[in-house]
């Protein structure tokens, strides 16, 4: 990849669902952007890392929307209305909601206006996985080298 970072992406992972973790991790690992991957595992913690952690904020964050304690619906609203947060590019990464067709555009449509920078369907098998995660971080670098 030409432009490709001297240093790992910074990539924040929100995901309730260990194995969901555990396997983004592992295909992190894998592909040929290199990266350096924090998990949380609810809306709260994701905000309070990202307070916490504002002078070293995250390049990318992989955000579910199903998640306890805040949804990933709040929590991509609560980033995109906060200056500090505003620039993170999200990475919607959920399963699909319905088998409707229209309710899943109308969904990305409205997630598109919240902020979101890209939505990918959680899939099924690892080899997926590790296409989706690179496709996703090629489309982000390929937007912040413009």
């Amino acid at each position: 990849m030409k432009n490709r970072p001297q240093t790992p992406l910074n990539i924040l992972l929100a995901d309730d669902d260990i194995d969901d973790c555990f396997f983004f991790d592992q295909a992190s690992k894998e592909i040929e952007i290199e990266t350096q991957l924090t998990t949380v595992h609810d809306g709260e913690q994701l905000m309070d890392y990202l307070y916490a952690h504002i002078e070293n904020l995250p390049d990318a964050i992989f955000l579910d929307l199903s998640m306890p304690r805040k949804s990933g619906f709040e929590c991509l609203t609560e980033i995109k209305e906060n200056i500090k947060f505003n620039e993170i590019p999200i990475v919607v990464f959920s399963t699909s909601f319905s088998k409707d067709l229209n309710y899943e555009l109308s969904l990305m449509n409205i997630l598109y206006k919240i902020g979101m920078t890209d939505f990918i369907r959680k899939p099924r098998g690892f080899v997926q996985l590790k296409e989706i995660i690179a496709e996703a971080l090629a489309k982000i670098l390929r937007k912040t080298a413009a």
